[in-house]
């Protein structure tokens, strides 16, 4: 009896691992397959979508592709929602109404929510569960529940090269300028400057650049050392190597 035992644990085991790695076989086929680009938009039809763009399986809660417009060499990470109006099948007229600059990058689980026009500039980055919308819910009428009355909708833009930290919401209205670093869980709305930094909920700008004097107030810790000119990928993954192979505590 305890040698048939052995052996059905033994199968049940065999059995096991096999499952194991023909499912996620399966979900790296399903990955891939369903990722949209431009060359295998599926079912999707952007009004434009750039080279290099891809949109990571499984997507989220995608319509109105006739009025998105996405750059060049983004990445839209799994579970994005993008929308453009307020439901599908509506016909918003012979403009963009979602616009993604080249090189900006959409984290896991986030939302871009453009019932009037919402831009991102080029080379934004966004960190994951992020949500920017064009439209709020209005509770004007007290006798009346809220969902059920009109929202109110304002034009979004954010400049290129922000970066918008993990679960920050961008409020309509909100227009953000150039370099702005938005702190994660940060809501925002109204107007941000060029180079600032904003923080809290509502969000207000705790750091600038100040072209004389440099960020007020001062950064707490020292600048990156920037890469010197001429090194090549290879030669920082050698020097990346040799640190591992010396250890934390090497001289």
């Amino acid at each position: 009896m305890p040698k048939n035992r052995n052996t059905f644990s033994f199968l049940a085991r065999r059995g096991r691992s096999a499952a194991s790695w023909l499912v996620h076989r399966g979900w790296e086929w399903a990955r891939e397959a369903g990722a949209v680009t431009a060359e295998h938009p599926g079912r999707l039809r952007f009004g434009a979508i750039g080279e290099g763009t891809r949109l990571a399986f499984p997507q989220g809660t995608v319509f109105g592709e006739p009025w998105i417009e996405l750059g060049g060499h983004c990445i839209i990470a799994e579970q994005v929602t993008l929308t453009a109006g307020m439901m599908p099948d509506l016909d918003l007229g012979p403009d963009p109404i979602l616009t993604l600059g080249d090189g900006v990058v959409l984290g896991r689980g986030s939302h871009v929510i453009a019932d009037t026009t919402v831009t991102i500039g080029s080379d934004t980055y966004c960190g994951p569960y992020v949500y920017i919308t064009s439209t709020n819910h209005s509770y004007d009428d007290p006798h009346e529940p809220v969902g059920k009355q009109w929202p109110r909708m304002e034009p979004v833009e954010i400049g290129p090269g922000c970066w918008i930290g993990t679960g920050a919401v961008i409020l309509p209205g909100a227009r953000l300028g150039r370099n702005v670093v938005v702190a994660a869980g940060a809501v925002v709305r109204g107007e941000v400057p060029d180079h600032a930094v904003v923080a809290g909920a509502p969000a207000r700008v705790v750091r600038s650049w100040d072209p004389e004097r440099g960020w007020q107030p001062p950064l707490r810790t020292p600048a990156p050392v920037p890469i010197p000119k001429g090194v090549t990928p290879e030669q920082l993954l050698a020097l990346a190597e040799l640190e591992g192979e010396a250890g934390p505590d090497a001289p």
